[in-house]
This record gives structure tokens, sequence and C-alpha cells, in this order.
């Protein structure tokens, strides 16, 4: 998978935001300076799928708060979502699946699934009147149902786009 760097991230972040040690990143990029990359650089991040191999991705808006499943560029399905508040509003731009882990404890309810931006993600919920709200720190929030049948569906690496 190829990470484009964005202005103002670093090796080190990106590192964290994919969950792969740095010296991983740094030995699938041996070309690189890791000391001095640029926004639009192209960092290879090992151990995911490229992203044009998967026919899925994930829209979300955050306006009208709903998640859309995509296929091969055809809408397959609408989720009602809950979103950041607003002085920890949900992160925009473009992110993977890089992981799932079912029952992650916590307000997290039956399923969480990472994003590749640190700290946020897209999770089940023990609290499903928020759902429709801007209420979370930043993450996703969706029905448990939902996000357990959104995980059965999507591959790790399934790019997902967060807009207003």
């Amino acid at each position: 998978m190829i990470h484009y760097v964005k202005k103002g991230e670093t090796l080190t972040q990106i590192s964290r935001d994919y969950r792969k040690p740095l010296m991983e990143i740094i030995k699938a990029n041996p070309t690189i300076n890791p000391n001095i990359i640029v926004p639009g650089q192209p960092i290879v991040i090992p151990g995911f799928p490229s992203t044009a191999s998967i026919p899925y991705s994930i829209d979300i808006s955050l306006n009208n708060r709903k998640l859309t499943l995509i296929r091969n560029g055809v809408k397959q399905k609408e989720y009602p979502i809950a979103v950041g508040r607003m002085l920890q509003g949900t992160p925009t731009g473009s992110f993977i699946i890089i992981n799932k882990a079912a029952n992650p404890g916590g307000p997290f309810g039956t399923l969480w699934m990472s994003l590749s931006k640190e700290h946020y993600g897209i999770h089940g919920t023990n609290n499903p009147s928020s759902i429709g709200k801007a209420v979370s720190k930043g993450c996703v929030r969706m029905y448990n149902r939902d996000v357990e049948e959104l995980a059965s569906i999507i591959p790790i690496g399934t790019p997902v786009l967060i807009h207003r």
C-alpha cells in the first residue's frame, strides 16, 4: 500500500498511524531519507494490500452523519452514524481500515475497526441513542449490528474517505 505524505507529517507519526514499526517502514522504502519527507511523497506501507485491489470503499459524510458502503463505485448500503463533538471532531481525509477487533470493551460496543489515523476508528456503541448526533471524541460510532455487518463485508485495507 502507498501512503502519500501530508503536510506536517513525520515518518514517526506515519508509523504510529499505521501501527507499523518505524524500522519496517524504513526497510520497505530504502531510497528515502527518514529525516526528510515532503508532502506528496509516496511511502510504501508494508503489510497492507493495494487499495486498487479492494472492490470496497467507505464514504463518511460528517454533516449528514451517514456512512456509505461502496462496491466497485456503486452504493451498496448507507448507515446512520455518530461523529465527533465540536472540540473533538472526527478527522477528515483519506484513510484505510488497518485492523478489526471484536469485543474491544469500554464504550466501543461489539466491534472496533482502526483507521490509519492514531486513536481513531469506526466502532459500535453501548449507547445507541447517540447515533445521529455529534457526541463522540472523534471516532465514528455505529449501531453494533451495523458495524458487525460492515466488518463482515470489508477487508483490511479498505479505503475510507471522511469529509464534511
